[in-house]
């Protein structure tokens, strides 16, 4: 791994992720947990330490209490060469008021820019599932001789409406424009078929950076966003590439989950990010040792299964204990406890749930420290669980942390 020593990585963690509700109606989005011992943070933050960028700023504001403990006891670099991983929360330098967007984010801490004096400032997102090697996409953005690199992704044409999508000129590198989810998307020059996808991953030359969140500062009618300020007015100046995402080479990916990029904004994409994990061959692969997802992981037990309790196609967590229950298709967090008789099939089930004995659960994601009771189903009437539940477009049961089960 190569030290990064001129470059600063921000990474912007605070969204509320109002999309995710319940499911963020107490931590901000970047915290919610993910793949049974993850929180959706430690993907950015293993990326760019595994491409050794090891001076990272997380940029918090919504309630940030627990993602600010995770970072403080997960993420601990050594300090001798001045490495750090650091939560940063909003702290009202310019006046009396939060963030108001995340380019204000950034021009309300640069402090922290003055402090690191960087040559290249990383502006990545918090709350996406995939890999990346940015190491890549700097040395593109180096060789481009752009003042930002936007990392774009490819997407079918007919997809495209869902993102903000990115026009470029005939050689397919430099940006002519950006559409924030247009009806009709422009296509990559030589694939017709393809559009580019913003990522929300940006690399800046640190003075053209600084120059353009001044000049936004100082707009009355922004609204403060890299994405739809920030970009469009360096584009416009002819300062921005794109990076093309399926040029990065990730040691150790698979060719089934090469090029794997998820916006779990959603419930309903939050759940089937979880279902590409727990197949025979994955679409994503957690167990890639030569390119780690990082976290500290809790001291428990391994898990444990009893009286004839299975798992397949499943993900299993420390801790957990199957007796006598029966698990399918499921991400099965650390320390959770299923009962003799009970179903799971299609399901996240976060730590320290317990499914009491013969109780159905289908279709679903269970908060941390809900408690269902013996004979209870839930994901078997979408009728009646929509009374008493929250339920996605995708019919998708969703309950919030230690919500009651009725």
């Amino acid at each position: 791994m190569r030290r990064r020593q001129n470059v600063l990585s921000m990474v912007l963690a605070g969204g509320e992720g109002k999309r995710l509700m319940p499911l963020t109606a107490d931590r901000a989005k970047p915290a919610v947990p993910f793949g049974g011992s993850y929180r959706l943070i430690d993907f950015v933050l293993s990326n760019l330490v595994n491409a050794g960028f090891l001076r990272i700023c997380v940029l918090t504001q919504y309630k940030s209490h627990s993602l600010d403990r995770h970072i403080t006891t997960s993420w601990q670099v050594g300090t001798l060469l001045g490495d750090f991983v650091t939560s940063v929360p909003a702290q009202q330098r310019l006046g009396p008021r939060w963030y108001t967007g995340s380019a204000d984010a950034i021009f309300q801490s640069l402090n922290l820019v003055y402090d690191s004096l960087p040559d290249y400032i990383l502006v990545f997102g918090a709350d996406h599932v995939y890999r990346m090697d940015a190491s890549q996409m700097l040395e593109a953005h180096i060789a481009s001789g752009a003042s930002v690199t936007v990392a774009g992704i490819r997407v079918s044409k007919d997809s495209a409406s869902e993102f903000g999508v990115i026009e470029t000129d005939e050689s397919g590198q430099r940006i002519t424009r950006f559409h924030e989810k247009p009806a009709n998307p422009p296509t990559i020059p030589g694939s017709p078929d393809q559009s580019y996808a913003s990522m929300g991953n940006y690399i800046f030359n640190t003075d053209a950076l600084i120059a353009a969140l001044q000049k936004d500062a100082a707009d009355e009618n922004s609204i403060h966003d890299m994405g739809t300020n920030i970009i469009p007015m360096m584009t416009a100046a002819g300062e921005a590439a794109v990076y093309d995402f399926d040029l990065n080479e990730v040691p150790g990916a698979t060719t089934r989950d090469r090029g794997y990029w998820r916006d779990v904004g959603t419930l309903d994409t939050y759940h089937e990010a979880h279902m590409d994990l727990v197949s025979v061959h994955p679409i994503f692969n957690l167990y890639n040792d030569h390119w780690p997802i990082l976290t500290n992981m809790p001291s428990l037990a391994p898990a444990k299964f009893v009286q004839g309790g299975t798992a397949h196609e499943s993900i299993v967590g420390a801790g957990s204990i199957l007796a006598g229950a029966h698990v399918r298709n499921s991400v099965v967090a650390n320390a959770v406890r299923v009962e003799e008789g009970a179903y799971v099939d299609g399901t996240v089930l976060m730590p320290g749930v317990r499914v009491g004995r013969g109780a159905v659960i289908r279709n679903a994601i269970l908060d941390k420290n809900i408690i269902v009771p013996d004979g209870a189903q839930i994901g078997v009437d979408l009728d009646l669980d929509r009374q008493r539940y929250t339920v996605s477009d995708g019919g998708i049961v969703v309950l919030g942390k230690g919500q009651q089960v009725l």
